[in-house]
């Protein structure tokens, strides 16, 4: 019988993680998101995530808004499903690319991120300190991790938490707008650096580009030329920089 860490228990961190999830979760959902999910690889495990939210399986308890996105090209599947204070669960290995893009773009549709896994952790991004705004991890490198029942227990116990936070109602009324707005800013012009995907070419020196406030019009004369999938820091209006794609262009 093969032993692997859900067999030796959750341990304090990860529980820990668990409930900051949860809590993350009931204040995104009592806000108005939808939480959508991708499995590349183990697409069952983005139906079952979807099916656990919306069923109500415990008298009582709401359905809560919840899709599951599966099939070719889930980096456009999100791209326009998702609105900012949605939430993208992801259940895949570190080295999955399309889970790494939706990871590293996710803060420009202002979205909330989770990804359970795992083996070995996922680096972080070029733009945020980590690949996700919860990680819930398995450390155990063995492959047949994602069959043992150590996911399912993941996302059972994040709908059972985020329902003991409801309970808690007053918890929920933080403001918080979910998306990615709460960091420091400038003194002088009183803006951050945002990241933010172009949805257009760049002509005459600007461009569209989607951010966590939604579709703005920046200057990109620092970054041109800029073309639709690129990701920009914005800083009062203009593109200050470009980040590289995971392919290094």
């Amino acid at each position: 019988m093969t032993t692997t860490a859900i067999d030796r228990g959750l341990g304090a961190e990860l529980a820990e993680d668990l409930a900051a999830t949860a809590f993350t979760l009931a204040k995104r959902f009592a806000a108005g998101a939808t939480m959508w999910s991708i499995a590349p690889s183990w697409e069952p495990h983005a139906l079952h995530i979807a099916v656990e939210f919306v069923h109500p399986v415990i008298m009582g308890k709401r359905a809560l808004p919840a899709v599951a996105l599966t099939g070719p090209d889930l980096v456009d599947l999100v791209r326009v499903s998702v609105r900012p204070g949605d939430i993208v669960v992801a259940v895949a290995g570190a080295d999955d690319p399309q889970v790494r893009s939706v990871m590293r773009r996710a803060p420009a549709w202002g979205a909330t991120t989770i990804w359970i896994g795992s083996g070995e952790r996922p680096s972080a991004g070029g733009f945020t300190a980590s690949p996700a705004d919860h990680l819930l991890w398995l450390d155990d490198p063995d492959p047949r991790v994602p069959a043992t029942g150590g996911f399912v227990l993941f996302y059972h116990l994040l709908w059972e938490l985020t329902h003991v936070c409801f309970e808690h109602s007053g918890l929920l009324k933080d403001g918080s707008s979910g998306s990615d707005e709460d960091g420091a800013v400038c003194v002088t012009c009183s803006d951050e650096g945002r990241l933010g995907e172009v949805v257009g070419a760049s002509e005459s020196g600007q461009a569209a580009v989607r951010t966590a406030r939604g579709v703005e019009t920046v200057v990109t004369a620092l970054v041109d030329p800029v073309g639709p999938g690129d990701l920009v820091i914005v800083h009062a209006g203009t593109a200050i920089s470009r980040l590289e794609d995971e392919e290094g262009r």
